[in-house]
Formats: structure tokens, C-alpha cells, sequence
């Protein structure tokens, strides 16, 4: 064990609502993609709609957006359960579901036992798409390793549109 998780955060918007039949399929899938990664190697949490706090959110919930944030041993499990299970399958399915151009993912280490906030999750999400990959916010392309608290700077919080 060391002493730094993985979380992600995955926000995508879907071509339909989720009562529509183009998108049966993945409603279909949802709960069984949750159950393996709840199994897989390296799993440590996730988010799970009945733990979100509409309150919390920075504004109205579009149900046209699907968001997933889980928390990982290591880079290495969360490649694993995406690229190497049943999910991959899944994902590769994506384009049929989601609005192209529509989707966002972030990686960022947390002290190990640390669970993160959806407000975390979407200041990190901000820093990618402001500032692109580094060390507090990265993707699958462009990864980095952890490093301890005091060399990290503060994250701002993100600001409107």
C-alpha cells in the first residue's frame, strides 16, 4: 500500500435522455460496470447517487450529464478495470451514448483514505481545461506521480463561465 490513491472524475453528456431506447443499452450496463468495479483489483470507493447532495452542486442538475468519480490503489487498477475487463467492451460504445466533444476526465492523487468532494472533483476538472495536464489535474495521456502536500500548490476554486 502507499501512501497516495488515484481518484477520477468522468463527466459525459448523453445524446438522449435516459428513458430514451438509444441509450437502453447503457442505462443497461450501468449497474453491472458499477458491480465490477466495485470487484476489481485495486477498487477503493465511488460515488454513488444516493451519497450526491444536489445542495452542493454549483447549479441546477442536468440530467443530461452522467458523472462517475472513484477512488483507485494505483494508475495501473484504474487502466486495468478501464482497458483490460468487461468495461472496455462498454467503452468503446461511448460514441453511440455520449455527445462527442461533450465528455471530460480527470485524474488527480489524494492522500491514501482520503475520499473526495464532487466540489474537488469539478475544481479539478476546471484546472484541465484551463491550464491542461499537470501534477493536480491529468488524463490517461498524460500522466504524473504523486507528490507530497507541501510541494503541492493550492487549487483555486473554479470560477462561472
Amino acid at each position: 500500500m502507499t501512501d497516495f490513491h488515484l481518484a477520477q472524475m468522468n463527466v459525459a453528456r448523453l445524446r438522449a435522455p435516459l428513458e430514451d431506447p438509444s441509450v437502453a443499452e447503457f442505462v443497461a450496463g450501468l449497474d453491472l460496470m458499477n458491480e465490477l468495479a466495485d470487484r476489481s483489483p485495486g477498487f477503493v470507493w465511488r460515488l454513488k447517487e444516493e451519497d450526491v447532495d444536489e445542495a452542493t452542486l454549483p447549479g441546477p442538475r442536468d440530467p443530461a450529464v452522467i458523472a462517475t468519480m472513484s477512488v483507485w490503489e494505483s494508475l495501473e487498477h484504474l487502466r486495468a478495470y478501464v482497458y483490460q475487463s468487461a468495461h472496455l467492451d462498454y467503452l468503446r460504445q461511448r460514441r453511440d451514448w455520449f455527445v462527442p466533444g461533450g465528455s471530460a476526465l480527470v485524474l488527480w492523487w489524494v492522500e491514501a483514505g482520503h475520499i473526495p468532494s464532487l466540489h474537488e472533483a469539478l475544481k479539478r476538472i476546471h484546472r484541465l481545461s484551463t491550464e491542461g495536464p499537470g501534477p493536480e489535474a491529468f488524463t490517461f495521456r498524460q500522466t504524473f506521480s504523486p507528490r507530497p502536500p507541501a510541494e503541492r500548490p493550492e487549487i483555486l476554486p473554479a470560477r462561472p463561465a
